[in-house]
C-alpha cells in the first residue's frame, strides 16, 4: 500500500511538472503537498527524493527541496537535445497512431485553441504537454520516451514561470494544427518537420521573454 501511495504522488508531482504548475526556484513543501492530495509526508517525501535522483527537482539544506532555475545557456542545450529526440520521436509515432489516439491528439488541439481565445495560460500549457507527450507516447521506444519526458520535466516550470495571458500568440497553435494535419495522412516526415518548426519558433518566444524578464 504504502509503495502504491508513493508511486501515486511520484505521478501527480510529475504531472505537475510537466504542465508547468510549479515555478522555477518553488520551495516545495511536504506538508502542503501532502495537504493538497490528502496523504502522509511520507509518500510525498519519497516521490521528492525520487523526482531529485532524476535531476526533476534539486535537493537543499535541511532537507527542503525545490524547482530549478533557468537560464538561457541551460534552456539552449536541453532544446538542442529535444529537437533531435522529440522530431524522431514523432516521426516513429505517426504509422504507429490509431483512431483513439487522433481523437486525443485532436482533442489537444481544439483545447489549446481554445484556451488561446479565452486567454487561460494554464489550459493551454495543460494541452500543449498533453499534446506533445500523447504523440510520443506512440513511438514504441521506451528509451527515447524516458528521455523526453526527463527533459520535459525539467522545462515544464520554465513554460509557467514566463506566459502571461498577454503572451498567448494566435501562433502558437499553427504549428501544432499543421503537425495534426500532416498525421492525419499518415506523413511522418510532415508532422517532423510541424513539431520541430513549433519547438524553434516556442523556444525563441521563451528565449525573447526570458531577455526581457532578465534585463529588468
Amino acid at each position: 500500500m504504502a509503495d502504491n501511495l508513493q508511486e501515486v504522488m511520484y505521478q501527480n508531482l510529475r504531472s505537475a511538472l510537466l504542465a508547468g504548475r510549479f515555478q522555477p526556484g518553488q520551495r516545495l513543501k511536504i506538508r502542503d503537498l501532502a495537504a493538497l492530495w490528502g496523504t502522509s509526508s511520507m509518500p510525498v517525501r519519497a516521490a521528492l527524493q525520487r523526482l531529485v535522483a532524476e535531476g526533476a527537482l534539486e535537493g537543499e539544506p535541511q532537507r527542503s527541496v525545490r524547482v530549478p532555475q533557468m537560464t538561457r545557456e541551460r534552456y539552449e542545450a536541453i532544446f538542442q537535445v529535444r529537437i533531435a529526440l522529440e522530431g524522431l520521436a514523432v516521426e516513429l509515432a505517426v504509422p504507429r497512431l490509431g483512431a483513439e489516439d487522433l481523437a486525443k491528439l485532436r482533442d489537444c488541439v481544439a483545447q489549446m485553441e481554445a484556451a488561446i481565445g479565452l486567454r487561460q495560460v494554464q489550459s493551454y500549457l495543460e494541452a500543449n504537454s498533453r499534446f506533445h507527450l500523447l504523440l510520443y507516447g506512440a513511438c514504441g521506444n521506451p528509451v527515447l520516451l524516458r528521455s523526453i519526458e526527463s527533459l520535459w520535466l525539467q522545462i515544464g516550470p520554465f513554460f509557467n514561470q514566463l506566459f502571461t495571458e498577454s503572451d498567448l500568440s494566435l501562433r502558437l497553435n499553427d504549428f501544432h494544427e499543421q503537425a495534426f494535419a500532416a498525421i492525419e495522412t499518415g506523413d511522418a516526415q510532415g508532422a517532423r518537420q510541424a513539431m520541430e518548426q513549433d519547438m524553434t519558433y516556442f523556444a525563441r518566444y521563451l528565449l525573447n521573454l526570458l531577455a526581457l524578464q532578465e534585463g529588468t
